[in-house]
């Protein structure tokens, strides 16, 4: 197997909306997306499958190490390592942005609860924001301020995960949403792990639902039309994010008892439509 083809294994068997956005990309950028991605779903399961932290920690820095190595320019074992190695210039990857990932996921190990929004924002920016701003310039930017819609998209993206997988997240001793606003909305974290659907908590679902809605509309906002048509991937994970966020608000949050997720036919039809028409009506949707 190939370090490219490894990857490529890697991203199908996720199952995650990401892979809907490699397939209409020219062959280069969708090995190097793939790359990427790859690389963020290792040092990820790090976190998720290793239950002792010390263990954690220690095959986090055996990444960073290998962040290190790939830009000193030495030769990787590591099959994801070497198929990000060629993209590394090509695309101006910055060694700060790889570790960047890595330090979000570490966060998962040292924090499980956050007292305020710009605390869970912060955490956002580093397993999101920042991927989505090495995925814009893979994808292509002539823009600087694009960044600026990279990281807003990331922001909702990563919000719109923590809304989906609460009760997931419960299951595993984790409380993503703000201690402050918890209190403003009288939920208590016994009610989270306890599965507690109560008026309350469809107050606090539909306040965060709100600030998810928001984020993606200052993303498209922040899109500079020079480079929308190559930030089309974005565009197409927008339009499948968004409509996730949508069907969990239809169904009154039921995100306590199981993950709500669309089909993979509705994937692949919102991807389609929305690469054809370049996403000119999903902007003009969230621009209103």
């Amino acid at each position: 197997m190939t370090p490219d083809e490894y990857c490529q294994n890697k991203a199908a068997q996720s199952g995650s909306s990401f892979y809907y956005a490699f397939l209409f990309l020219p062959p280069e950028k969708r090995r190097a997306i793939t790359a990427l991605y790859a690389f963020c779903r290792e040092v990820d399961d790090v976190v998720d499958e290793i239950s002792e932290a010390s263990v954690a920690r220690m095959k986090l820095v055996w990444w960073r190490e290998q962040v290190g190595i790939l830009f000193a320019g030495q030769v990787n074992t590591h099959p994801v390592m070497q198929a990000l190695a060629p993209h590394i210039a090509v695309y101006d990857l910055q060694q700060s942005e790889l570790l960047a990932v890595i330090d979000g996921m570490e966060m998962d190990l040292n924090e499980v609860r956050y007292e305020h929004w710009e605390d869970l924002k912060n955490y956002c920016w580093h397993v999101a924001s920042v991927v989505g701003i090495l995925s814009a310039k893979i994808f292509g930017q002539r823009d600087p301020t694009t960044r600026v819609y990279a990281e807003k998209l990331g922001l909702a993206f990563q919000l719109t995960n923590i809304i989906r997988d609460i009760g997931d997240d419960a299951r595993r001793g984790r409380v993503y949403l703000p201690i402050r606003e918890l209190e403003q909305f009288n939920v208590k974290p016994a009610d989270i792990f306890d599965a507690r659907h109560t008026p309350e908590f469809e107050a606090l679902m539909a306040f965060q639902t709100q600030r998810a809605y928001a984020l993606y509309k200052d993303a498209m906002a922040a899109l500079p039309e020079v480079d929308r048509r190559d930030q089309r991937p974005g565009l197409l994970m927008t339009a499948i994010y968004y409509a996730l966020l949508q069907e969990i608000e239809r169904d009154r949050w039921p995100v306590l008892e199981h993950r709500v997720s669309l089909t993979p036919i509705r994937k692949l039809w919102l991807a389609w439509r929305t690469w054809v028409s370049g996403g000119k009506g999903l902007i003009k949707r969230l621009q209103r």
